[in-house]
C-alpha cells in the first residue's frame, strides 16, 4: 500500500465530510468521487489520489479493435463478429481504459448499443476503480454508422450559408451517437479549404476564416447543446485540424504549412479560435502536418501556449490517428516510440488514438524520470473531467430501443431533404432553361457516370436508404414522361470506394463506346440532364502513400468534357449536375452548356432535392464557399487576396470561372440603401450597416445577403476585401426586406506591424451584395 496516498485520501475524506451535507456514514460507504452530489472537481481529486501510475496512464490510451491493425487475434477484447471479450479485456485493459474508437463499425444501432453498454458493465464492476470509457466515432455529416442518417458532406453544408440550419443537424447527429453510446465526436473540421487539390476540400466549410467561424460554431452548439455538462442528447465536439492544414505544399495531403504567424493569426486560427471561446468546444485535435518545421503534435506553441495560454482553453486534447506515431515516420525528428510518445505528450496532447503506441512507454518513462507525473495528473483530470462532464460515472448506459427509433428516424430523413435543398447552387440559367416545365418534356435523358448511384462522399456508411439523381427524377416525374439512361462514361473503372487504396481510372477507349451509346439515348430525347463531376476515389483524404486522394489538376476525369461536347452536339437542351467533392475546373462546360447546378455530394435525400430543383419545386439558393478555378495554375485563388497579389496572366485572366459566394436563383432580388449607422465611429466603437433587399420576381425565393469590408489604408496591407457577415434570408414576390449587420472592433480590427490587434483610423468601404463581385458600396469612417 501507498501510505502518502492512503493518508492523502483518508485527509480528503475528511475535507469532503466537513461541508458536505451527506450523512457520514454514507461518505464512508460511497468514495466521494462516486456521489454525483459533490462538485466534478472535488470528484476528480479524490479518484485521482486513488488511482495507480498504471491506471493513470490508461486513460491517456486509447483502443481500436479493428483486425486490419492486428496480426494476432489476443491483441483484441472482441471476436471475429466484435462480441466483447471479458476474458481477453481482463488481461488487456485491467486497468481501465480512456477511449474506445469507433465501435459503430459493423454494428446496426442495437448492436452498437448493446455493445457499448456490455463495455460500460464490464468497465465499471470488473476494473479496480470502475472508471467508464469514452466512446468516440466519426460524424463528420452525420454520425458515420450503419444505418445512420447522412446529410450532404461538410462542403455542401457550407453551401446553404445557414448556421442555424447547421445547429440543427449536428443536434440530430448528436443524439443519433448518443443514443447507440458515443460521447465524442471526432467533428467538426475548421481547416480553410485554401488549396482545391487536396483530396479533403469535400471535409470543409469552405476557404473564408469568417463563413468557416459562423458554421463552425453552430456545428459545435450542436453537438454539445447549451452546456455546462454534456447531457444524454448530445456528444462533446471535436475542433480539427488545429492547425493550417487546409492549404498543404503541392496540395498534397500532411504538406508542410510554412505561413507566417501573422497570416496564421488572422486567418488559419480565426475558426479555432471562435470554437473554443464562443463554442466552449470540449476536445480539440492536431493537424498532421508542420508549420515551420515543427509537426502540430510536437508544437507546444500552437498547443499549450496558444490554445490553453492565450485562448483559455479546459478540455481535452486528441491526437489525430497514429498522430504520435508519426512524428517518427513521416516527419522523423525522433528516433522511436517512446520518444514519439513523450515528445506528443510533453507538448500537449493528453490522449493517443486511435490505439495504444507512442504511449506504451509513458509509465516506465515516469518511473524512470523522464516525464512528470504531475503531466501526467494534469492530462488525466482533463479525461475524467469530461467524462464527468458526460455523465458517465453516473449512468453510461444507453436504451437500444431508443437507438433503434431514433436512428434515421422520419424527421431526421426530412432534415436531410431540408439541407440537400438548401445546399444546391445554380451556377448558370442561360435563358432561363430552368426549371423544367413537368409537363413539357415526355422524353428525358439522364446519362452520366454520377446518374445511378448514391453517392455520399468521404466519411460515410451505410445509411439503410437513398435517392440517387436517376431514382429522384424517376420519382418525381412518374408516368408523365419517359426517362432514358445511360452511363455516358466512366470517372473510374473501379468502384468509387473510399476506403480502396487502388484506384483505376476511366478507360478511354471503353467510355469511347459509352459516349456512342449516350448519344443514341440523347437523340431520342427532348432534354438531357448530365450527371457529371467526380467519386469518393477521385477526391478523398490521402492518408498514406497507397491511398492517394490529391491531384496536380483540376480537370474532369473520365472523358467528361467529351460526353458533355458529343452530347450538345445532338442539339438537345442541356443540363448539368455536379456532384463532386472539389472544385472543378469545368471550362468547356461554363461557355457551353445552358444551365449547370452544383450540389456537391447532397447526402441520402439528394436525388429527391435534386428532382425538386431542376422541376421547380425548389428554388435554389445555395451559394459558393470556395471559389471555382479556371486551372490549378490561378492558384491560390481565395478571394481574399492581397491588393499585389493578382495581375494579369498572359493570355488568360487572373479572374475565377465562378466566385466566392456566388449562385444563382430562380428568383431575381435587387439591392438598395446601402447606409452605415452612424458613418463616423470610434476604434471601440459599433456601427450598423443596412441595405433594402426586393424580391423584384413573381417566384418566392431565398437570397443569401453578403456584407464585406476594405481597409482602404491600413500600416500592414490587408485583403482587397473580407466577409464579415451574411444571412439567408426568404422573400414573397414583390417583398423587400431591411437587413442588418453589425460592425466593431472584432470586424475592423487586424494585427498591426507590432502585432497588437488593432482597428487603426481611415476609411473602410463596405460592400453589400449576392456575392463577392456584385456588391453596392458605402463608406464608414473611423476616427481617433
Amino acid at each position: 500500500m501507498n501510505l502518502r496516498r492512503s493518508t492523502s485520501a483518508r485527509a480528503f475524506l475528511l475535507l469532503v465530510a466537513s461541508f458536505s451535507s451527506i450523512p457520514a456514514a454514507k461518505a464512508q460507504n460511497v468514495p466521494p468521487y462516486r456521489d454525483g452530489k459533490l462538485p466534478v472537481e472535488l470528484r476528480i481529486s479524490d479518484l485521482l489520489s486513488r488511482m495507480t501510475l498504471e491506471e493513470k496512464i490508461a486513460q491517456l490510451q486509447g483502443a481500436w479493435e479493428n483486425k486490419q491493425f492486428f496480426s494476432d487475434p489476443q491483441a483484441l477484447f472482441v471476436d471475429e463478429s466484435g462480441k466483447f471479450l471479458a476474458d481477453r479485456a481482463a488481461v488487456l485493459i485491467k486497468n481501465g481504459l480512456g477511449e474506445i474508437s469507433r465501435p459503430s463499425e459493423n454494428r446496426d444501432p442495437r448492436a452498437m448499443a448493446d455493445f457499448t453498454n456490455t463495455v460500460q458493465k464490464w468497465m465499471r464492476e470488473n476494473t479496480r476503480l470502475g472508471i467508464p470509457v469514452l466512446f468516440h466515432d466519426e460524424c463528420l455529416h452525420g454520425h458515420v454508422a450503419p444505418k445512420g442518417t447522412s446529410y450532404p458532406q461538410a462542403i455542401a453544408l457550407a453551401s446553404t450559408w445557414d448556421p442555424s440550419l447547421l445547429h440543427e443537424i449536428f443536434t440530430a447527429t448528436a443524439a443519433e451517437a448518443r443514443a447507440r453510446g458515443v460521447q465524442q465526436c471526432l467533428a467538426p473540421v475548421l481547416d480553410l479549404a485554401r488549396d482545391p487539390r487536396w483530396g479533403r476540400t469535400e471535409e470543409t466549410y469552405g476557404e473564408d476564416p469568417y463563413l468557416v467561424s459562423r458554421l463552425g460554431v453552430a456545428a459545435i452548439t450542436g453537438y454539445q447543446g447549451t452546456g455546462p455538462g454534456i447531457d444524454k442528447a448530445h456528444v462533446m465536439a471535436t475542433a480539427k485540424h488545429f492547425a493550417v492544414h487546409g492549404q498543404p505544399e503541392g496540395g498534397t495531403n500532411v504538406g508542410p504549412a510554412n505561413y507566417s504567424e501573422r497570416t496564421i493569426r488572422e486567418y488559419w486560427l480565426k475558426p479555432f479560435e471562435a470554437a473554443v471561446k464562443e463554442a466552449h468546444v470540449a476536445t480539440v485535435m492536431p493537424s498532421y502536418n508542420e508549420i515551420d518545421g515543427i509537426p502540430s503534435h510536437s508544437n507546444k506553441h500552437l498547443l499549450q501556449d496558444i490554445l490553453r495560454q492565450e485562448w483559455g482553453f479546459q478540455g481535452l486534447v486528441t491526437s489525430d490517428y497514429f498522430g504520435p506515431t508519426e512524428l517518427r515516420t513521416v516527419h522523423h525528428i525522433v528516433a522511436s516510440e517512446d520518444e514519439a510518445g513523450r515528445l506528443a505528450f510533453e507538448s500537449g496532447v493528453d490522449v493517443e488514438l486511435p490505439f495504444n503506441q507512442a504511449y506504451g512507454s509513458l509509465v516506465q518513462q515516469v518511473k524512470a524520470g523522464k516525464v512528470a507525473e504531475a503531466s501526467v495528473d494534469r492530462s488525466v483530470a482533463r479525461v475524467l473531467r469530461a467524462k464527468f462532464a458526460a455523465g458517465l460515472f453516473d449512468d453510461p448506459y444507453v436504451s437500444p430501443d431508443y437507438a433503434e427509433k431514433i436512428t434515421n428516424s422520419s424527421g431526421h430523413q426530412q432534415l436531410a431533404l431540408k439541407a440537400a435543398h438548401e445546399a444546391i447552387i445554380l451556377l448558370k440559367n442561360q435563358d432561363n432553361l430552368l426549371p423544367l416545365p413537368k409537363n413539357k418534356y415526355k422524353r428525358i435523358a439522364v446519362i452520366g457516370p454520377n446518374a445511378a448511384d448514391l453517392h455520399l462522399g468521404g466519411y460515410s456508411n451505410q445509411p439503410g436508404r437513398g435517392v440517387s439523381l436517376l431514382a429522384g427524377i424517376k420519382n418525381k416525374v412518374g408516368s408523365s414522361a419517359e426517362i432514358l439512361y445511360a452511363v455516358g462514361c466512366k470517372i473510374t473503372e473501379s468502384d468509387p470506394d473510399w476506403n480502396a487504396d487502388k484506384v483505376v481510372l476511366g478507360d478511354p477507349a471503353l467510355n469511347t463506346k459509352r459516349i456512342d451509346e449516350a448519344v443514341k439515348v440523347a437523340e431520342k430525347a427532348e432534354v438531357v440532364i448530365l450527371a457529371l463531376g467526380g467519386n469518393e476515389q477521385t477526391s478523398r483524404e490521402a492518408w498514406a502513400v497507397n491511398h492517394p486522394g490529391d491531384r496536380d489538376n483540376l480537370d474532369l476525369l473520365g472523358n467528361q468534357d467529351d460526353l458533355v461536347k458529343a452530347i450538345l452536339a445532338t442539339g438537345k437542351p442541356t443540363i448539368v449536375f455536379l456532384q463532386h467533392g472539389r472544385p472543378n475546373s469545368i471550362n468547356y462546360i461554363a461557355e457551353h452548356v445552358p444551365a449547370i447546378l452544383d450540389g456537391w455530394y447532397l447526402g441520402q435525400e439528394g436525388g429527391t432535392a435534386i428532382a425538386d430543383v431542376l422541376f421547380g419545386d425548389y428554388n435554389p439558393a445555395g451559394r459558393l464557399p470556395i471559389t471555382v478555378p479556371r486551372s490549378a495554375g490561378q492558384l491560390p485563388d481565395y478571394y481574399y487576396q492581397k491588393p499585389s497579389a493578382k495581375r494579369e496572366y498572359l493570355g488568360s485572366t487572373v479572374l475565377p470561372l465562378f466566385p466566392f459566394g456566388w449562385g444563382l436563383s430562380y428568383s431575381t432580388f435587387k439591392y438598395s440603401n446601402l447606409r452605415a449607422t452612424p458613418d463616423s465611429i470610434g476604434p471601440q466603437g459599433r456601427t450598423t450597416i443596412s441595405v433594402d433587399v426586393v424580391n423584384a420576381s413573381a417566384i418566392r425565393g431565398d437570397e443569401v445577403v453578403q456584407l464585406y469590408i476594405r481597409d482602404e489604408v491600413s500600416s500592414v496591407t490587408r485583403p482587397i476585401k473580407e466577409l464579415r457577415g451574411f444571412r439567408r434570408i426568404t422573400l414573397n414576390p414583390g417583398e423587400t426586406k431591411t437587413v442588418e449587420f453589425s460592425l466593431g472592433p472584432d470586424e475592423l480590427s487586424f494585427l498591426n506591424r507590432d502585432m497588437h490587434r488593432v482597428v487603426e483610423p481611415g476609411a473602410f468601404t463596405i460592400m453589400v451584395g449576392g456575392n463577392s463581385v456584385d456588391l453596392i458600396t458605402t463608406e464608414l469612417n473611423v476616427k481617433e
